[in-house]
Parts: structure tokens; sequence; C-alpha cells
């Protein structure tokens, strides 16, 4: 397996044998790879060097990987990958939360974790919904998602979506009142599967999205939920591609 050239992941790990291992792995693989082993050097290579993944460990010494995630997400929305000894569903949800694109749990095989890697970065790439759609943009009603800026305005507001977000509103309201499984969510936005990937990472995402677009989260107007099934977006008003 071997990567695509010049994609650049950051190691951020504080014990020296296991980034050393992590990064022979890598570069093996192909990759570009900088490491860091603290807060402040992290931020400071995504704010420089601007890397396509983000390989976190939950536990950086004194500090919490988590925190770490909280202030990257305030200036970049890079893939980031925690690598953790717990694994318990609270732990993942939690980490998902923070908005972390995948989990890993130690101890992994290197297969895993080239795959997982690999699954992150192909989907982090243009959705399906936008290479599929034959505009640049879908209105329904005050919502308009265009998919050549990639951004989602809603009653004349901007709204601020992370790359995974806009992939999965964009692939909902692409096809208006299917139904999709969280399984094809997986398949389709992911480009994952449950065997890769907890299904609580689609329920977060749609969790965040909800939050974003809808004016009252706890009774969404456009993304609903058929019980036992999974998710569908709703047309609301006159849906136009332009």
């Amino acid at each position: 397996m071997s990567a695509e050239v010049g994609v650049k992941i950051l190691i951020v790990e504080d014990d020296p044998d296991i980034s050393d291992l992590l990064r022979r792995v890598l570069e093996s693989d192909g990759y570009a790879v900088e490491t860091a082993t603290d807060s402040a050097g992290a931020l400071k290579a995504v704010a420089e060097g601007a890397p396509d993944l983000v390989l976190l460990d939950v536990v950086l010494g004194g500090e919490d990987g988590r925190d770490l995630l909280v202030k990257l997400r305030q200036q970049s929305d890079v893939p980031a990958v925690f690598l953790t000894g717990r694994g318990l569903e609270m732990d993942r949800i939690a980490g998902l939360r923070m908005g972390a694109d995948d989990y890993i749990v130690k101890p992994f095989s290197r297969g895993e974790l080239t795959a997982r890697i690999e699954t992150v970065l192909r989907r982090s790439r243009p959705s399906v919904a936008e290479r599929r759609s034959s505009g640049s943009a879908l209105t329904f009603g005050q919502l308009r998602i265009d998919l050549t800026t990639r951004e989602v305005v809603r009653e004349g507001e901007l709204i601020e979506l992370t790359a995974m977000e806009f992939n999965l509103l964009a692939f909902l309201a692409s096809s208006p009142r299917q139904v999709f499984s969280r399984q094809q969510l997986l398949q389709n936005v992911w480009a994952s599967s449950s065997e890769w990937q907890d299904e609580a990472t689609v329920t977060e995402h749609i969790r965040r999205v909800r939050r974003k677009i809808e004016e009252d989260p706890d009774h969404p107007r456009w993304i609903t939920t058929v019980r036992g099934v999974g998710y569908r977006f709703e047309r609301r008003g006159h849906l136009t591609e332009s």
C-alpha cells in the first residue's frame, strides 16, 4: 500500500519510542512525516506546515490530547485521529464529540493503522454528493448548500461546518427524502464500514450538523431520524440546482 505523493502526517506523541515507530511505519508507506511532542509544538506545526492528517495520542505526558484537539479545532479542520489505550464506547464518543475523525485503540496492528489513516484521508476528499451532482448548489427554501465553494447559508447567515460535516450534509441533501442507514452513510460519506469504524461516528456527526443548521436541534426540520433505519434529508420548500 503506497501513499499519495505529498501527503503529510503530523504525529503528536511524547514517547520517543512510539513516535519513532509510527514515523518509520508511515514513511515506509510513502507518507511525509513530521512529529511534535506537546501542544505548543503541534499547534505550531499545523499552522506552519499544513499537514493532511494529525495522529494524536490522548495522553501527552502532563497534557491531555483532547484539550489539544479543542485548540486545534479552533484553527483548523485538518483530519485528526486519536490514539488511545481506552476503548470504552463512552471514551470514543467523547473523542468524536470533540472533533476527532477516528479513534484507534491500542494495541493495534500496522495494517489497521495504515488502513484507518487511508480511510480518513480518502473521506476528507470531495464527497460523493459533490461528484455526482450536476449543479454547483442545492437550495431548499432559506437553506443553500454550495457544492463548489463548500459553503452553507441559512437565512442569509453563513454556517461554519467542518469538512466531514459538509460532506455528510451534501450527501443527504443530494437525495432528499431517501433514507440512509448508518452503515450506508459510513460507506458513502466516510468510505468506511462498521468493521473499521464505529457507527457512533455517524450519530455524532448528525448531532453536530443539526446543532449548526437547525433552529431547534431537538426537533429537526431538515435532517430527521427514521426510527430503526437511519436518517433522511427533508425537502422543505422548493429545491433548485444552480
